[in-house]
Formats: structure tokens, sequence, C-alpha cells
């Protein structure tokens, strides 16, 4: 049985498409033992995704209400999924470091165009092609390669605990490129990531949201004996935006990564 332990989540405060309460209510009927919510930070660009910075604080004191109602019951973690664009706004800035927060996910989902505009490259792979030819001239190599320098500048950085869904841009580039994964500067870029993951003593998120329509786990599981070999920390995820996904893919994940020799990290913050 998997030790069940969560702490990516999305709510009504970002995209997620249920409240705190509701999603809780699911994790603990699903026999999470501890349970967190992520959600998308307040951001530099325009975004539909990410919450607003006057919705903070209420985030924060929701969350906190919920330590309570589940107390003894479950463990509640309150946490926020920090974009990183640049240098100059991510998890490190001075901002997010000062929240009264229990974790935080760095991740990448925008990579900002030749002119310097940040474009959201995570999302559906339909809108995902429709910028890759409006907004990056059909350079799909541009894209692949300053999303992985985006996370090597973030891992830089520092500020946050856990990195997110590290080669999502893999998926959605495949859709313009079929063999983008198996090119060997692609694999490469993704290792360069790991190994500074693990030198930085980053946990590195195994995102299990799109096993159930996609067969596929972030980072791909064609990357795992790479994480045996940087002998990475890791933990599990869903992502989860409805309360019906909270626990979609973990069984699964969890037993593929026991088959590997690996398992994942026991929350100690």
């Amino acid at each position: 049985m998997p030790i069940m332990e969560n702490l990516h989540s999305h709510t009504e405060f970002c995209d997620g498409r249920a409240s705190m309460e509701e999603m809780a209510k699911a994790a603990y009927e699903a026999g999470f033992t501890v349970w967190g919510t992520s959600p998308h930070s307040p951001i530099c660009c325009p975004s539909g995704a990410n919450m607003k910075a006057g919705d903070v604080e209420a985030y924060i004191e929701a969350s906190n209400l919920l330590k309570k109602e589940y107390g003894g019951k479950m463990r509640l973690l309150t946490g926020m999924e920090v974009d990183f664009i640049s240098e100059d706004f991510g998890p490190h800035i001075d901002y997010f470091r000062s929240l009264p927060l229990d974790y935080r996910i760095g991740s990448v989902h925008f990579v900002c165009t030749k002119e310097g505009r940040p474009v959201d490259v995570d999302g559906p792979a339909d809108r995902f092609l429709k910028y890759l030819e409006s907004e990056y001239a059909g350079d799909l190599r541009y894209v692949v390669e300053t999303y992985y320098a985006e996370e090597l500048k973030m891992l830089e950085c520092g500020g946050f605990e856990i990195i997110g869904h590290l080669d999502k841009i893999g998926d959605n580039g495949s859709h313009a490129m079929p063999d983008l994964e198996d090119k060997q500067w692609y694999a490469e870029l993704v290792e360069k990531v790991i190994a500074a993951a693990v030198e930085k003593d980053v946990i590195i998120e195994v995102n299990t949201k799109k096993f159930d329509t996609g067969s596929r786990f972030f980072p791909s599981e064609r990357w795992w004996p790479l994480l045996k070999k940087y002998n990475a920390k890791l933990i599990l995820s869903t992502d989860a935006h409805y309360p019906g996904k909270v626990a979609a893919g973990y069984s699964e994940a969890y037993e593929r990564l026991r088959k590997y020799g690996m398992t994942h990290q026991l929350i100690s913050f």
C-alpha cells in the first residue's frame, strides 16, 4: 500500500475546479495522510490560471482553518506553486520567501519569446502548437532549450523545496516533433536539470496528472533510470484540479517506482 502523501493540488484560488474543502474531503476519503494545496502563484504577467496577489491572505487563512478541521485525521500543508519567469521573478524573490508557507514548488510554465514576452507553453497541446507558430515562429528547439535553461536558472536562484513536472515541455513539444524525446540533445537537457536538482538538494516531483489520459508521468518514465543514477529525492503528486482526480495515477507510479528500486520522499517539512 503506498504511503499517501501528495503536495500538488489546485483549487478555486487558481485554475482548480473545486473548493479547498471539497479537495481536502476527497483526499481524505482517498486515504491520503498528508495533503498539500499549491495554487499557482501570483505572477508578473497576464494569466488566467494564476491566483491574484489580493487573494493570497484569504488562501492562507482558509488553509489554516482546514488544518484545524483535519487535525489528528490528515496532515494538511499550505504550499504554493511558484512560477519562475526570470532572475527578477520566481520563488527566490523576497515576496515569496516572506509568505507563511510550509513549502514551495518551483515550476516553469512560461517561456519568453525572443522579444522577451512571457508566453504560457503549458496548457493544451493545440494551444501550444498555435503559440509555437504565432509567438516563436515555429522554432521548437528555441522553446525547448529556453524552457530547460529557465529550470536551471530557477534551481540556481533557489527558494523552493520541490521542482514541479520538470519535463512537461516534452509532452507538448512532441506534438510538433514526435521524436523530440528521442533526440540526444533533448536527453542531455533533461539530465542536466536532474543533476542540478540533486546538487541543490531539491526534491523532484513525479507528477501523475497525465497518466489516466496520456499514460505518462512527468518526468517521463524513460528518464527514471537517471533519477536512480543520481539518487534523486522524489515525491509523488497528482497535480489534481478536480476532486475525482486526487489519486489519479498515484498507485501506478508508486508500484513502478518500486520496480526501479526507488521510493518517494517522506515529508519532513
